[in-house]
């Protein structure tokens, strides 16, 4: 099938565009001496995973099911971590994960033992209080009265004998210059913890494939952990395993003037791309420039009743005609994770663009996707 038969809108993932980005990736794991994982909080598009597993060595999960989708349809390492365990997940999580992660010194003592029976290895998510953000403090796990990680204050010894590593996330969108600074704190406050243990788990965060970020340092950090400690390092990118190679393609339905130029188009910022709301952000589109960069200048929202469904202002060289298609792009990562059906919007299929340029519509959505979700 070609692109222009496809109904709008659709996400589309380039398999080509994700292959450079998993070559990368298995190059520094290969050059480090480390292992990469997938983060599927990020990205969980599963009809990808044969490709991905070619170059990764397993997936991570935040709970439940993104563990158990990472068990059967990738397969490798499946690490799972959670602020706090439910029982019942707990105990069906000893099938499917291989790593548990724990949050605080509370929940260790209450799983640990049980883990480690059933050949688990078992971890520590540690805070290490060093905030390297600027601008994203929803991202910050290191922020004053953090819910994530353990902190030296909280730490007890009592249980190191019940870990196998230490797990510490820090980053956001973030370049090796702000792991370093990261490490640093981190071994000066938990790196005497490490003498003994399996593993390092460093975890997301990391912008490895953004073409400004510093490889080299990443892998010579990651190689003085594993000289000074003896420990397997492990990396749980999300966004850089698919950055810039997904697209969100929709069509304008309506332009109009409220003292501005508006379109209203047929994707939703609230329903299909909800980052834009929350972190929030300006997503990039193709063939358009800043507000009043060029001639035309609109503003872009969805079709929903709220009144903040706006996707941002772009400009344009020529008038947007009804029927016309817009493409945004890096719309891979922690989109289709995160969409939602408020206001009934259909969501949008999803499609794998192969490496000849043919699309395969891998999961289509209709009213009984909106419908099951509810009552």
């Amino acid at each position: 099938m070609r692109e222009q038969d496809l109904q709008t809108p659709y996400f589309v993932v380039d398999e080509g565009l994700l292959e450079k980005k998993l070559q990368l990736l298995q190059q520094v794991a290969q050059q480090a001496g480390c292992k990469i994982l997938l983060a599927q909080k990020a990205f969980s598009m599963f009809a990808c995973y044969p490709l991905i597993r070619k170059y990764l060595a397993g997936t991570t999960a935040s709970g439940l099911y993104e563990a158990r989708l990472g068990k059967e349809e990738f397969g490798g390492e499946t690490h799972v971590f959670s602020p706090a365990y439910k029982e019942q997940d707990f105990v069906e999580l000893l099938e499917y994960a291989d790593h548990f992660v724990f949050n605080s010194p509370t929940q260790v003592k209450k799983y640990a033992a049980r883990a480690k029976q059933a050949g688990k290895q078992v971890g520590l998510r540690v805070n290490p209080e060093c905030s390297t953000q600027e601008g994203h403090a929803i991202y910050d796990p290191c922020a004053v009265g953090s819910r994530l990680g353990t902190t030296l204050e909280n730490f007890d010894e009592d249980i190191l004998p019940l870990l196998d590593g230490l797990h510490f996330h820090t980053l956001c969108e973030q370049n090796s210059d702000d792991l370093e600074t990261t490490l640093k704190t981190f071994e000066e406050k938990f790196g005497k913890c490490l003498k003994g243990m399996k593993w390092l788990n460093m975890g997301g965060g990391h912008h490895i494939t953004r073409k400004d970020y510093d490889v080299d340092r990443l892998i010579t950090l990651i190689q003085h952990v594993k000289e000074k400690y003896g420990v397997e390092v492990y990396l749980e990118p999300g966004e850089a395993v698919v950055l810039n190679s997904g697209f969100l393609v929709c069509s304008v339905l309506e332009t109009f003037r409220n003292g501005i130029d508006v379109a209203i188009l047929d994707t939703s910022a609230a329903c299909h791309m909800p980052d834009v709301i929350e972190m929030p952000y300006r997503p990039p589109l193709q063939h358009s420039g800043q507000p009043n960069e060029k001639p035309y200048t609109y503003r872009l929202g969805g079709p929903t009743c709220l009144a903040g469904d706006i996707i941002g202002d772009y400009s344009f060289d020529s008038p947007l005609q009804e029927g016309q298609r817009l493409t945004f792009e890096d719309m891979a990562l922690y989109t289709m994770v995160k969409t939602n059906t408020f206001n009934g919007m259909p969501l949008p299929n999803i499609v794998l663009r192969n490496k000849n340029g043919d699309c395969q519509i891998v999961r289509q959505f209709g009213y009984e996707d909106f419908k099951n979700r509810l009552s």
